[in-house]
């Protein structure tokens, strides 16, 4: 049972406004991800994949980055367990996304959580942290957050299909540079967020060790700078936790 402040707060809520405000906020993020839709259709069509494949594997795996490491991992005739491996080490990320999101999902019932889960991508999460951050957990409905999932999704399957359909058309489309479409959508999420010196220290360590450990089969680099630019942050946050946590504890012996 919520306490009757949360549970008003969540009673009031409008469903149709906070989905409507999500699927707004996240369209920036679309716009980046459609060259980024529109590249992985396209070497669909040049690749080994029929058609259908690609547009299923974006129907179901929902992940531009694991989609074009399995695209091209398939084009090598690697084995299933690589292609699985190699997928899920890249998609670890997500669960630092889960840890991060799950106080403010925890009290919603299952099926909303399972929902939410599989929309969630590197832009929804963006989006639906920058959401969460300065709400209290437990009194935000899963809407907004749904919102700004499903029109991610929706968005990626149109682009999909755009890259199917022209990919055989213009063969060469994939070289013209569209890709840096998605690093900028990158650099829109990283950079909102870098507000103090802990968050810079983090992205600092965490980006120059991709860089540097690039070379590392299967993505391994970007894991462990993953978690390097954690453990930062971690470190640099452990000193700023405890004096907050003494005047809570104080304020509830008072």
């Amino acid at each position: 049972m919520l306490p009757g402040s949360r549970r008003q707060v969540l009673t009031q809520s409008k469903p149709l406004k906070e989905f409507t405000a999500g699927a707004r906020d996240i369209i920036p993020m679309m716009v980046g991800a459609g060259p980024f839709g529109v590249i992985y259709g396209t070497l669909v069509a040049s690749g080994p994949l029929q058609l259908w494949h690609g547009q299923l594997m974006s129907l179901v795996v929902f992940a531009g980055s694991a989609q074009f490491i399995a695209l091209g991992l398939i084009a090598g005739h690697a084995s299933f367990a690589v292609i699985w491996a190699t997928t899920f080490v890249v998609n670890l990320r997500h669960v630092l996304y889960s840890a991060t999101l799950a106080p403010h999902v925890a009290h919603l019932p299952a099926r909303w959580r399972w929902a939410l889960g599989a929309l969630l991508t590197d832009e929804v999460f963006a989006v639906a942290w920058e959401h969460y951050r300065n709400r209290e957990p437990g009194t935000v409905g899963p809407h907004y957050f749904f919102g700004a999932g499903l029109a991610m999704y929706l968005n990626w399957q149109s682009w999909t299909v755009a890259g199917l359909l022209f990919g055989a058309a213009f063969p060469g489309l994939q070289s013209l540079g569209l890709d840096f479409a998605m690093v900028a959508t990158f650099i829109a999420i990283v950079v909102p967020q870098l507000v103090a010196l802990r968050y810079l220290a983090a992205a600092a360590t965490a980006g120059t060790l991709a860089f540097l450990w690039q070379a590392w089969p299967y993505k391994l680099g970007l894991l462990g700078a993953v978690f390097a630019g954690v453990a930062v942050g971690v470190v640099l946050s452990a000193p700023r936790l405890r004096p907050r946590r003494a005047r809570r504890s104080a304020e509830a012996s008072r």
